[in-house]
C-alpha cells in the first residue's frame, strides 16, 4: 500500500482527481498507470487530458501504442502492453523528454526506458464504482505535486 491514495466512489471522481493532477503537471512530466483490465487506467488518462484543455475524445491506444493529443501542453498517450516480451524502442525518450506530458498504462513493460523520476500510480478496482489510487512519486518535483495533491 502506498502513503499516498485517495479512493474515488464515482467514475467523474477518478477524472476530477486526475484533472487535478493534470494541472500541477510540468513538460517532460511521465505518469505510469497500472491496473487490472477495467480498474480505470483510460479513465483516469481522460482526466489528464481534460486538465491540459485537450478537446478531443480521448481512448485507448491499445492498437496504436501512442496517441497524441493537442492541449495546452501535448498529451502523450501510450499503452504499451503490446510490447510484453519485446524490446522495441519506439522512440520513448523523445517522448520523455519533450515539451509534453506522457502517460504509460502497463509501464511496467518498458521499464528499462522509463526516466528515473516520474509518478508512478496504481489504480485499484475496489467495486463497480469505487477505486483506490496510489501514487508513488519518485523525485522532489514528484513528492512536491503529490503533497499538493493529497495535502
Amino acid at each position: 500500500m502506498s502513503e499516498h491514495q485517495i479512493e474515488t466512489h464515482t467514475e467523474e471522481e477518478t477524472k476530477r482527481v486526475a484533472t487535478r493532477l493534470a494541472n500541477l503537471l510540468r513538460p517532460g512530466d511521465v505518469i505510469t498507470l497500472e491496473g487490472d483490465l477495467g480498474a480505470g487506467k483510460t479513465t483516469f488518462t481522460k482526466g489528464i487530458a481534460t486538465g491540459l484543455g485537450v478537446k478531443r475524445v480521448v481512448n485507448s491506444p491499445t492498437y496504436t501504442i501512442v496517441k497524441e493529443y493537442e492541449g495546452e501542453l501535448p498529451l502523450y498517450h501510450m499503452d504499451v502492453y503490446r510490447l510484453e516480451d519485446s524490446d522495441e524502442d519506439i522512440g520513448f525518450s523523445e517522448y520523455f523528454e519533450g515539451e509534453g506530458i506522457s502517460v504509460v498504462e502497463w509501464a511496467h513493460f518498458i521499464k528499462e526506458y522509463l526516466p528515473r523520476e516520474r509518478l508512478d500510480i496504481k489504480i485499484n478496482y475496489i467495486d463497480e464504482q469505487k477505486r483506490m489510487i496510489e501514487f508513488y512519486p519518485v523525485g522532489s518535483h514528484f513528492n512536491w505535486i503529490i503533497s499538493s495533491l493529497i495535502g
